[in-house]
């Protein structure tokens, strides 16, 4: 889709002003956009060639682009616009994407649903009922509804691949350091990733080549060679190793989604590919969820004590300082962020420290070094991206905390985060006119490993360049 659109220069403004008019008539029923991006000043500086010359993206309103109000999904941010751009939106413009839009997003990126946008929830493209899966929905929605077709995103947790999964499209979280990330609203700092939404793998092979590279003004970027992704398309998955996460396939409770796996796998075993069971220590799976939500509060807290109102933020009216800050912050979060800081605060008070922080950080460490020991004999882990399809938006059952069906099923891939190791979802199949995906993570900077599985998995399903009209 998107070489196509390359391709075709001649197309280039009415494409652009296509997918700006769309997002727009959408809006009523999506939901998905906080600021729209008129895109006739960037057509007129239009870069003569690049990767993704005329091509219409949106972006997730966490990235900082210049003059364009940036949010990060928050009431207390409602009123920043930028004074520089981010890298990733930099790199972007200079392969000469047009971004036509900054998304919805669940506020300051803490959440999974896309609920707590302060603009409200977006709405899933193949049934407006129905969540898009946060935090990055407004992007998912966008390209699943097919007026962008890829789009930026960002993944703590799952924020880029549970989305996917929900809206039926291809969702990449490269290795942590792939991708710059000066310039985007920090969530967690240990585990924030870069990531994007295209509707096929090679769209997603391109889109990483734009993406990738080392930037000084982010030390924790890579100094690593940028490969030619699209190279791996090539490849045939002949003998490569993919170890099932077993423990997440036996916490699904749904039968239908334990079927649409084990067909899919049966079919990968055909093409070639070795595929087995693997168990991860039960205990360590039940725990990934505790310790991400004890890592996430922590840095966060800390990551966002400067949006007071003084600093930065919508400032609210104070006797002092001190009530105005209380004021700001009281009425610019909404009510699962403030409970957030108050959980993250609590794990960092000095006498706390050791006993909560330091002890989610240890088991961390233990879950990265099972990682690393499958790894040792597998290429690529695989499992269902979730048990279900997208909830619905008014669903008022928040099911058993504590059962597998949620700790593990719902909540694993986090563990891609902890290792900061690549991982990507994919359409698996349908249920109930529905899409679900498929996950699959693989070592540190073997994203080409990965999108060769990927592309395998695309060619058994047919799913490529899958979207919906919106009704």
């Amino acid at each position: 889709m998107i070489k196509e659109m390359v391709n075709h220069p001649e197309d280039i403004a009415e494409r652009c002003q296509q997918a700006y008019e769309k997002a727009q008539a959408s809006q009523d029923k999506l939901n998905a956009v906080i600021t729209f991006v008129d895109p006739k000043e960037q057509l007129e500086k239009l870069p003569s060639q690049g990767l993704l010359r005329g091509v219409p993206i949106a972006i997730k309103d966490n990235v900082c682009t210049k003059g364009v109000r940036t949010t990060s999904g928050s009431k207390i941010l409602s009123n920043y616009v930028p004074v520089y751009d981010a890298t990733i939106t930099k790199k972007l413009e200079e392969a000469g994407a047009v971004c036509i839009a900054k998304t919805s997003m669940d506020e300051l990126a803490m959440g999974g649903t896309n609920l707590t946008s302060f603009i409200g929830p977006a709405h899933n493209p193949w049934d407006t009922d129905r969540i898009t899966g946060g935090s990055s929905g407004g992007s998912a929605a966008l390209v699943a509804a097919g007026i962008v077709p890829m789009a930026i995103g960002s993944d703590t947790g799952d924020s880029v691949r549970k989305p996917a999964s929900f809206c039926g499209i291809v969702g990449v979280k490269p290795t942590y350091g792939r991708i710059s990330r000066y310039g985007v609203i920090p969530y967690t700092s240990s585990l924030d990733h870069v990531g994007y939404f295209t509707r096929s793998v090679e769209d997603a092979c391109v889109s990483l080549q734009v993406l990738a590279g080392r930037d000084d003004l982010d030390l924790t970027s890579s100094n690593r060679p940028v490969p030619d992704y699209s190279q791996a398309l090539n490849e045939s998955v002949e003998g490569k190793k993919i170890a099932i996460l077993a423990n997440v396939v036996e916490s699904v409770s749904n039968p239908e989604t334990k079927d649409m796996f084990n067909k899919l796998v049966e079919k990968l075993k055909q093409a070639g590919a070795i595929v087995e069971e693997y168990h991860f220590d039960d205990k360590l799976m039940k725990a990934i969820l505790p310790t991400y939500f004890t890592i996430a509060n922590c840095e966060a807290a800390s990551n966002h004590s400067n949006l007071d109102g003084i600093r930065f933020g919508v400032r609210e009216d104070g006797a002092d300082m001190k009530e105005i800050m209380t004021n700001s912050r009281t009425k610019g979060f909404g009510p699962l962020i403030r409970r957030r800081f108050v959980i993250g605060s609590y794990g960092l008070f000095e006498e706390n420290q050791e006993r909560i922080f330091r002890k989610a950080q240890k088991v961390r460490r233990l879950i990265v070094n099972a990682m690393k020991d499958c790894f040792k004999e597998y290429d690529c882990i695989i499992a269902p991206a979730s048990s279900n399809i997208a909830p619905l938006i008014n669903d008022k059952n928040d099911g058993d905390k504590l059962s597998a069906d949620y700790l593990v099923a719902e909540n694993y891939m986090a563990m891609a985060n902890f290792s900061g190791d690549p991982s990507m979802t994919v359409p698996m199949g349908f249920e109930s006119g529905c899409p679900i995906g498929v996950n699959l993570t693989c070592n540190a900077w073997q994203e080409e490993t990965m999108f060769t599985i990927a592309k395998a998995i695309e060619d058994i399903t047919g799913y490529k360049d899958l979207q919906t009209e919106v009704k």
